[in-house]
């Protein structure tokens, strides 16, 4: 397998590994800066593809265990050993071509290259100096020399790639190369502290998305909390105690903040009377997004069980229903997205504004 297929196969990986990711990575920074920036976004994700390229690149190919030599040395522990390798293979080469062709010379620039990346982020986006930088350096290429000892976390009952002391040395090396390269980058780059402003400056204001994180956090914590409720207090009716319990009385309390809200920096603001019109807001939420489109869903089904519909009519109406329900769905997302105030905060009065810088 080559350089080129193990990052491929990184490149198929990374959609999966980035979506695990992205609901955390969400929910971080509308915590942290009520915002999401794109350059930030870029940054980190493509800092995520570079880990997974250089993590495959170390461990592939993956031999058949049977194929594996187990009298094969597993350590070099001695330092500069490549020095030797390379004047030993280059000491008949006759032009700077076959020298740079030689696998010892190219192995050593490719595991420097394969580091500069590393030293470039850490500078820029992790803003560590340069004594930490080799720090982290070096740490990265000992787990990747590790993970080759343990021959992939002991999954094969020898170590298919030998631990080199020699690479942690270089890999190092390639982390400083990359740190005092982002120095010249860096002046035509915005800072991280730039980003930073602009996130903040940004999560002053609900974005529609925002408002949507919001919605989907509070309906997990929510549910976390009926299942709590109904182990200590029973089955009956505890829908509906929690609802109250989560979406108006604590609210109520804290200021027009949910856990959820609290969590993303953001609250709902009322004129007065700030308990009786979170419990209006929440009835009209409920008649509007569950009982009127499930009520035509169940007048649907009774229709389908009660009249003499053909088999043809009951696919079609049922197809006509379901897309009626997701544009419906589709319709109230998108005006969230674009900042609509819906017709139950117009008439419950509630507006939502950001905390960020409150405190």
């Amino acid at each position: 397998m080559s350089y080129l297929e193990a990052i491929k196969i990184a490149l198929v990986i990374f959609p999966f590994l980035a979506f695990l990711f992205t609901i955390p990575f969400i929910l971080w920074q509308y915590h942290k800066y009520g915002s999401i920036n794109k350059l930030r976004v870029l940054i980190i994700y493509s800092f995520i593809l570079y880990i997974i390229c250089v993590y495959f690149l170390a461990i592939f190919p993956l031999p058949d265990k049977d194929s594996i030599d187990m009298t094969a040395p597993i350590c070099q522990l001695i330092p500069f050993s490549f020095i030797f390798d390379i004047i030993k293979k280059t000491s008949s080469m006759k032009n700077i071509w076959m020298f740079f062709g030689n696998s010892s010379v190219y192995t050593v620039l490719f595991n420097v290259l394969m580091f500069i990346p590393f030293g470039m982020y850490l500078r820029y986006y992790f803003k560590n100096n340069l004594k930490k930088t080799i720090v982290f350096s070096f740490l990265f290429s000992l787990f990747l020399e590790l993970t080759q000892l343990t021959g992939l976390y002991f999954i094969y009952p020898h170590p298919y790639r030998l631990f080199d002391v020699d690479d942690l040395m270089i890999n190092t090396l390639g982390g400083i190369i990359g740190y005092l390269l982002m120095g010249i980058f860096m002046r035509f780059l915005p800072s991280r502290d730039n980003i930073d402003m602009e996130s903040l400056e940004e999560g002053k204001r609900v974005s529609g998305f925002r408002r949507i994180t919001r919605f989907c956090l509070d309906l997990f914590l929510w549910s976390i909390f009926t299942v709590i409720c109904g182990m200590f207090l029973g089955t009956e009716y505890i829908t509906y105690f929690s609802l109250f319990i989560y979406y108006v009385i604590i609210p109520t309390i804290f200021n027009g903040q949910t856990l959820g809200s609290k969590f993303l920096n953001m609250k709902l603001v009322f004129p007065d009377k700030k308990i009786f019109r979170l419990f209006f807001r929440l009835v009209l939420i409920i008649l509007y997004y569950l009982v009127l489109p499930f009520g035509l869903g169940t007048i649907y089904m009774f229709c389908a069980k009660n009249f003499d519909f053909s088999d043809i009519l009951t696919f079609v109406l049922g197809a006509i229903y379901i897309l009626i329900l997701g544009v419906f769905y589709l319709v109230n997302v998108t005006y969230i997205f674009k900042r609509k105030i819906l017709f139950y905060d117009r008439i419950s009065r509630g507006e939502y504004m950001s905390t960020i810088g409150e405190d």
